[in-house]
C-alpha cells in the first residue's frame, strides 16, 4: 500500500471513479446518514479525490478526510474547499474523539492486505468515534472477483489520456490484482504503470475483526450495481457493513 502509486493513479481515479457517489449516496442515507444527528461530525476514511466530501457536507455534515495519498489529496482540496483534508494511513492514523461517524467506501478497505492491518484500522476507527458513533464500510466479495476481476481487461481513450487495465484474481491466496498502464499528455505525453492489490475478506473474518476492536450491532447487507440493496446470497458481489461503538 504505497502513497506514490495511489499519486500517480489519482488524475485518472478522479476523472473516471470520482463520481461513484452517484451510486451510494441514498445507501449511505438509508443505512448510516438519516441516523445522525443534524451537523454531525463524518471522518471520510480513504477519502480519495473529495466527491463524496463534498456531498456529504451538501447534506450539511462537518466533514474531515483521510487518505495515504498527498495527489488524491490535491484533487479532494479542489472538489471539497470547506472541507479539512488530512494525509494519513488508515492502518495507524489517530485523530482525536471527535466523530458522530466513520464511512470509508469504494472498496477501499480491501486495499488492507491482512486480517491484521484490518484489526488496526477498526482499532482506529474505534478510537475516533464517539460513543454511540456509527462506522460504515463497503467491501468486494469472492463473487465480485470472480466475477469481475478473473481475466478482466478494459481500456480508456480519449485526446489527452489513454488508461489499459489488467485484472486477475487468485482464489487460493484470496488476492485481486489490478494493472493499468496510464499515458497522459501533458506537454508530451507521460507514461506511468502501476499495479494495486486487494484482499478479498470472508464475513465471518471481517464480523470477528469489528468485534474484537469492540464494535456492536454489525449489520451486513448486500449490494447490487442495478438493483442497489439486496438480499445477502452466495452471489452478492459487495457488501455493506453498518456496526455501533457502544456508549
Amino acid at each position: 500500500m504505497e502513497s506514490d502509486s495511489y499519486d500517480d493513479f489519482a488524475w485518472i481515479y478522479n476523472e473516471h471513479w470520482g463520481s461513484y457517489i452517484n451510486q451510494v449516496t441514498a445507501i449511505l442515507d438509508e443505512l448510516m446518514l438519516s441516523k445522525l444527528p443534524t451537523g454531525a461530525r463524518i471522518l471520510d476514511l480513504c477519502c480519495g479525490t473529495g466527491q463524496l466530501a463534498q456531498e456529504l457536507v451538501d447534506q450539511g455534515f462537518v466533514v474531515t478526510g483521510l487518505d495515504i495519498s498527498e495527489g488524491m489529496l490535491r484533487f479532494a482540496r479542489e472538489h471539497a474547499p470547506d472541507t479539512e483534508f488530512i494525509r494519513g494511513d488508515a492502518r495507524s492514523f489517530s485523530l482525536p474523539l471527535a466523530f458522530d461517524g466513520i464511512v470509508s467506501t469504494y472498496d477501499s478497505l480491501n486495499h488492507i492486505m491482512s486480517i491484521e492491518e484490518l484489526i488496526d484500522v477498526f482499532d482506529n476507527v474505534y478510537r475516533a468515534l464517539r460513543g454511540g458513533g456509527l462506522f460504515l464500510f463497503d467491501l468486494n466479495t469472492e463473487a465480485g472477483y470472480e466475477n469481475h476481476w478473473e481475466g478482466g481487461a478494459f481500456d480508456i481513450v480519449e485526446d489527452d489520456h489513454v488508461c489499459i487495465v489488467r485484472s486477475i484474481y487468485d482464489p487460493d491466496e484470496r488476492i485481486a490484482q489490478f494493472d493499468a498502464t496510464i499515458f497522459i499528455l501533458e506537454r508530451e505525453w507521460k507514461r506511468s504503470d502501476l499495479t494495486f492489490f486487494q484482499r478479498c475478506y470472508s464475513q465471518m473474518q471481517v464480523a470477528d475483526a469489528l468485534e474484537s476492536a469492540g464494535f456492536v450491532n454489525i449489520d451486513i447487507s448486500a449490494y447490487d450495481g442495478e438493483f442497489g440493496l439486496t438480499e445477502l446470497t452466495d452471489e452478492t458481489e459487495r457488501l455493506y457493513f453498518v456496526c455501533r461503538k457502544p456508549l
